[in-house]
């Protein structure tokens, strides 16, 4: 009888206990989903209304579910409407982000890797202050490069075009890949490097046959975190561009501003989505390859 009645109070204990932890878990899972709708809200919001119709969007407001299903907002915002005092939509913008993006993002990895293999495997005298000073351009806000670059670019006639934004952003972009790619090389065995200076390897063949073969995990990190960081950025676009030399993110400002049409919510929503495809794929196809690079890196 004791032991009947011992074995069905733990019964009895162990379903609190089973209660109590299933209530801390949905209370969890409830506060954790608040916030994820909260985060998601504008989302919906863009997505929602770039497929509504201006009235019914007039009508019933921006947050709001559609009653109607209409994809003229895309064309009209990709091709035909008139942005930054062009009436092209956002195509020549997106394609301006695109002819900066892409070379800014090679030519900083790779320059980036170039000079963190120098300060990690050809040390010389005063590189850590060196490797400190670029480093220091990770913490410097990019309003205090603006007169600077605003002087050079007009020094070397590249205002107001995607060349001299591409010239920006890769300089701009050394104090990332530098220290990204310092940190990983530093932890590559110097051994390596040493048996193939005996060999007689000089600085580019040990770059080219040893060190980039090591490098994916690490390049990848860097190429996703500068084509986003490029692709998003704002500040540059909108001070030293202008007109049809804008890229999209710019454009989009515009847009959202224009006076020509009142409130275009509809066709501003599509060029939102278009303007987000790029660092979406980005994300879609190389986000597990960004963590896990950036975890390597971190563990080494």
């Amino acid at each position: 009888m004791v032991d009947a009645t011992f074995d069905l109070a733990l019964d009895s204990q162990a379903r609190g206990e089973s209660l109590r932890f299933a209530l801390r878990r949905l209370a969890i899972y409830a506060f954790l989903g608040v916030f994820a709708l909260i985060y998601l809200l504008p989302l919906f919001v863009v997505v929602a209304n770039s497929f509504r119709e201006l009235p019914e969007i007039t009508q019933n407001g921006l947050i709001a579910l559609p009653h109607s299903f209409s994809l003229k907002a895309w064309p009209q915002a990709w091709a035909h409407y008139c942005v930054a005092g062009t009436c092209e939509g956002v195509k020549r913008n997106f394609f301006n982000s695109l002819y900066m993006t892409i070379p800014a993002t090679i030519l900083s990895t790779l320059i980036g890797a170039m000079n963190g293999y120098v300060l990690s495997k050809w040390r010389f005298p005063g590189s850590e202050t060196l490797f400190i000073c670029i480093v220091l351009g990770v913490f410097m806000p990019g309003q205090i490069a603006l007169l600077p670059w605003a002087y050079i670019l007009g020094a070397l006639h590249l205002s107001n075009s995607v060349y001299g934004l591409i010239l920006v952003h890769v300089i701009q972009g050394l104090s990332f890949t530098t220290l990204f790619c310092r940190n990983y090389y530093v932890n590559i065995p110097d051994d390596l490097i040493k048996a193939a200076r005996i060999d007689g390897a000089g600085f580019w063949r040990i770059f080219f046959k040893i060190i980039l073969p090591l490098s994916p995990p690490i390049l990848i990190v860097t190429v996703i975190w500068q084509f986003t960081g490029i692709w998003n950025e704002f500040l540059f676009g909108v001070v030293f561009t202008g007109g049809t030399q804008q890229p999209i993110t710019a454009a989009l400002v515009a847009l959202a501003t224009s006076q020509m049409n009142a409130h275009p919510y509809d066709v501003a929503s599509a060029a939102v989505l278009i303007g987000a495809v790029p660092p979406l794929l980005i994300y879609l196809f190389g986000g597990k390859y960004f963590v896990r690079g950036l975890t390597q890196g971190a563990i080494k």
